[in-house]
């Protein structure tokens, strides 16, 4: 995994989306206007996480190195290296993917 040089604060993670699938079960080649935003990626990099409302220290549920599912519509796109990846808020990952 690269080194990467982008630390998200608080609660946020860094991710680096995997390729979407090119073809589809039957066959199918999809072309590039076609292929959807991948939903799956990888986590680069963690913030420290937050606090709730209570003061209390909210732990982040996901590390580096970790394959996750998150949500379609939010976050932000950055560019890290020349490529598009994401920062999202940890509620906004929605499951580990194994």
């Amino acid at each position: 995994m690269k080194k990467v040089n982008v630390t998200p604060l608080f609660d946020n993670v860094l991710i680096k989306p995997l390729q979407a699938e090119e073809k589809l079960p039957s066959g199918i080649v999809l072309p590039d206007t076609a292929k959807e935003k991948p939903q799956i990626g990888q986590v680069m990099a963690i913030g420290s996480g937050t606090t709730n409302v209570k003061g209390k220290k909210v732990k982040m549920a996901v590390k580096v190195g970790q394959k996750v599912m998150y949500k379609k519509w939010g976050g932000n796109e950055v560019k890290v290296g020349g490529e598009e990846w994401m920062i999202v808020e940890q509620k906004d990952i929605l499951a580990i993917v194994e």
